[in-house]
């Protein structure tokens, strides 16, 4: 690179800080922001894997407001592209959306923007892009770039494939010159280099930051009772806003009906549900200071609440990276918040047997058996979790978060492998013509009805050094690893033994199987709701002098969200309001220097919140 061109890309870098600054109210980039930024302003392609909060989105939308020409943003969520126009209108950048929820009149208006060259940044969905129409129309006009947001749906080796994605390597052909910028928050190795080969990225930069999400504090825990646990775990946090995902739309109903018996503001979203009721679910959620979603995958990507304090798997996710990705719905303002996952051996083997029964390529269903594996693995496993999600994505040199519930020592393991012994025994001699319950009653010698021919077994009546409910645990355990497996039976599950080869290992005392041991005296009641580590947000840490100017702010801030229909987080975040709580600017100059308050920002709010706070007495 010559000095000219390195000269010129700084200063380039530097503009890029200033809007950052004067549009966004950032003093500085974080992570690897700034490279990407600069990668994509010396036009040239890139793929950008932040995590999520990290800002993703700002790479694309800084180098459309320097660059010459439209940004086209690549998004596969209306709820997203929603939520993203809503706050670039509210830091006073030029930006809309085409989708199939846009009116006849505001979709002409859109366009005649674009023509005239009114508009920096468009968002369109991969199917409408790809419309014949619609690709001779954008190529009369100048692009400053093409990005491509949530680009791990390009790869069928990751957990959200969508077939259209695939359809978007034709974008170098179409837009010669254009710069493309792939982004995600989570793609391993594998789906790195298939996006890269889909979109035709092979030859240019790749940039992967940490996967540390230092602000949540992840926990997991076997199914017992899941619905009531669940009301357990919300209602213990109330007044906060959360995410609850469910496996299917009955069951969003249902805990969102129990929820609101309990007094929670619940709302079920997911397919099924008209498309205008889900939109108005959708907005009276975003627009709350406390509301909980309960919500299939369908809810997924289209979520950018930062101030979301919890998120709840009432059911597990298909594999890590989808696990990761909806964990992270939690916590995107960087505040403390929890991410809690519920799960069974009856999760893993209907995940399983969902993945035999799908038309795919053996390789593929190979690599998503072994997804499905690993994230159990993280699940009832017993070491740091988010180390091992890290370690997933190919990190090095990872250390203990020292905060999830396995680094607090919140779940203890004992060895189990005599007793593991013995339940395969059993399951062996019992033929695999029975389920776990019946499996358990004949190690404890409680079969009721018991045949002579059963009570002549060697197994019957062995497992007395363990309680139901631990053999329970230990046969979910052994499910886990494969020891033992269950045949659905239309329903009915039986249990069998597995992989002959891990069974003989465990036999021959090769292989060790480590059991959860419950809390005392817990092993066949009732648990009492469980007691988290649950960090305090800076809102909650603001002195008592400091609170009500903080309460202040968040009603003038509702009151404004509800005036333009926006959500109260893109007119100013809880970290900026808590910051203003604090610091008391008492002029336009003071105020300017709060994160998240920009030139926009101030022309329009400026001054009521500079007499809000002039009301207060410090």
């Amino acid at each position: 690179m010559s000095f000219a061109v390195a000269e010129a890309e700084l200063s380039l870098l530097d503009a890029a800080r200033e809007i950052l600054r004067r549009t966004f109210g950032h003093a500085e980039f974080r992570g690897l922001q700034a490279d990407v930024i600069a990668e994509v302003l010396a036009g040239r392609n890139a793929l950008a894997v932040l995590p999520t909060g990290g800002g993703k989105s700002l790479c694309y939308q800084i180098p459309s407001l320097i660059r010459p020409g439209l940004g086209l943003v690549v998004s596969p969520l209306i709820a997203l592209m929603t939520d993203q126009v809503a706050a670039l209108v509210q830091s006073g950048v030029a930006a809309a959306r085409l989708d199939s929820n846009i009116e006849p009149e505001e979709k002409i208006e859109t366009w005649r923007r674009i023509d005239a060259g009114e508009l920096d940044i468009l968002y369109i969905s991969p199917e409408g892009l790809m419309q014949p129409w619609m690709q001779d129309r954008l190529s009369r006009i100048p692009l400053s770039l093409i990005a491509i947001d949530e680009a791990h749906c390009v790869s069928q080796w990751g957990h959200d494939f969508r077939p259209e994605y695939r359809m978007l390597g034709r974008l170098a052909d179409l837009f010669p010159g254009v710069p493309r910028l792939a982004v995600t928050a989570t793609a391993d190795a594998r789906t790195r280099e298939d996006i890269r080969a889909e979109l035709r990225l092979e030859n240019d930069a790749e940039f992967v930051a940490s996967f540390a999400r230092p602000e949540l504090i992840l926990s997991a825990e076997r199914k017992r009772g899941a619905d009531k646990r669940v009301v357990e775990l919300v209602t213990a946090r109330p007044g906060r806003s959360g995410v609850v995902y469910a496996g299917s739309r009955d069951k969003t109903e249902k805990l969102a009906e129990l929820l609101r018996a309990a007094g929670v503001p619940a709302l079920a979203y997911h397919a099924g549900l008209d498309r205008r009721l889900r939109e108005t679910r959708l907005t009276e959620f975003l627009e709350a200071d406390a509301a909980v979603m309960v919500a299939t995958i369908a809810f997924g990507m289209g979520v950018d609440k930062p101030d979301v304090r919890f998120v709840i798997h009432a059911d597990p996710p298909g594999s890590i990276e989808a696990y990761w990705q909806e964990i992270g719905r939690a916590g995107r303002d960087g505040e403390p918040a929890e991410g809690i996952t519920l799960y069974g051996a009856a999760d893993m083997g209907w995940a399983l047997r969902r993945i035999a029964e799908r038309e795919m390529d053996d390789a593929v269903k190979q690599v998503q058996v072994r997804k499905v594996r690993q994230l159990y693995t993280l699940l009832d496993g017993a070491g740091c979790r988010a180390a091992t999600v890290r370690r997933y994505f190919g990190e090095e040199g990872v250390e203990v978060c020292g905060q999830c519930d396995l680094c607090t020592g919140s779940v203890e393991t004992i060895d189990a492998t005599l007793a593991a012994q013995k339940a395969l025994s059993a399951a062996a001699r019992l033929g695999g013509r029975y389920g776990r319950g019946r499996l358990v009653d004949h190690l404890l010698g409680k079969t009721k009805d018991v045949s002579e021919q059963e009570t002549s077994l060697s197994t019957w009546g062995i497992g007395q050094e363990l309680s139901t409910s631990q053999w329970r645990d230990l046969c979910e355990q052994l499910l886990f690893e494969g020891l033992l497996r269950e045949d659905p039976n239309d329903g009915r599950p039986l249990v069998g033994v597995g992989d002959a080869e891990a069974v003989r290992a465990v036999f021959r005392g090769d292989q060790r199987v480590m059991m959860r041991k419950h809390p005392d005296g817990a092993e066949d009641g009732p648990r009492a709701p469980r007691k988290s580590k649950r960090a305090r947000t800076a809102a909650a840490a603001l002195s008592p002098a400091d609170q009500p100017l903080f309460e202040a702010l968040r009603a003038w801030r509702t009151s404004q969200a509800k005036a333009q229909h926006v959500p109260p987080y893109v007119i100013f975040s809880d970290r900026t309001l808590t910051e203003i709580a604090t610091a008391r600017p008492a002029s336009r100059a003071a105020l300017e220097r709060v994160n998240g308050v920009g030139e926009a920002k101030l022309v329009h709010y400026g001054q009521a919140v500079l007499e809000l706070v002039g009301g207060f007495e410090g």
